[in-house]
């Protein structure tokens, strides 16, 4: 595992973004271990994130051959994720122009649903979300980037995989990387964290023992991908 995942699962433990305890998902699922994005709060926090995205998607970028012009970032936690990996890329000397929706469109000024970059025919777009559980945020954007140009939609980037059947016998995320014929992949998956975690102390802590790695191995019996 490259090193820069192993920072990120510490320094979501450490932003109390990530837990393990007794949770239920928007789906209804009784879950183990649950990823709260909303509890970045702090400039420090998005810097690090963005730093994180930007080396996921670095990684892509040279492993893959694929080129991206366009960073787009869903409304609305996508916003603030698509700015800090920007500026992230930037700082590498990588510049890619982003763009985000409104939820709903202007109607004066410049007007539209789209902010930022305007999309051109050609344009080859990376998504950048938090997590993907149904897809909804992806299908309900997807179509603004295709009525504002002929981009390309070359890949979809999240956080953590959860490896959990969406709908079907697909994962969320490998739904969405077929439904919408992109790649699709996470700064880390939850099997990375299980590695990483289990029995190692994060400021003192051990965050994940033997009988929570236990839950969490019989929920994804249960519900995860074979």
């Amino acid at each position: 595992m490259q090193q820069y995942k192993r920072d990120f699962i510490d320094f979501m433990v450490q932003s109390d973004v990530l837990t393990f305890g007794d949770f239920v998902t928007k789906s209804g699922r009784s879950t183990p271990y649950f990823v709260n994005t909303g509890r970045y709060r702090t400039g420090s926090q998005l810097h690090r994130l963005g730093e994180f995205y930007a080396d996921a998607i670095q990684t892509f970028i040279s492993e893959s051959a694929c080129e991206v012009d366009v960073l787009f970032g869903p409304a609305y936690k996508g916003i603030p994720l698509v700015a800090a990996t920007s500026i992230a890329l930037a700082r590498r000397d990588v510049d890619i122009a982003y763009t985000f929706n409104r939820k709903e469109a202007k109607d004066h000024g410049e007007g539209g649903s789209l902010v930022g970059h305007t999309p051109c025919d050609g344009d080859r777009v990376l998504i950048v979300e938090d997590v993907t559980t149904a897809g909804t945020s992806i299908r309900e954007t997807t179509p603004l980037l295709h009525a504002a140009a002929e981009v390309d939609l070359v890949g979809l980037v999240v956080s953590v995989d959860r490896a959990e059947r969406g709908t079907g016998e697909l994962s969320a995320l490998d739904q969405v990387a077929t439904d919408h014929a992109m790649a699709a992949f996470a700064i880390v998956t939850i099997d990375d964290i299980v590695e990483h975690l289990h029995n190692r102390e994060i400021d003192g802590r051990v965050v994940l023992d033997d009988e929570r790695r236990a839950a969490v191995t019989g929920y994804l019996a249960t519900w995860g991908v074979s």
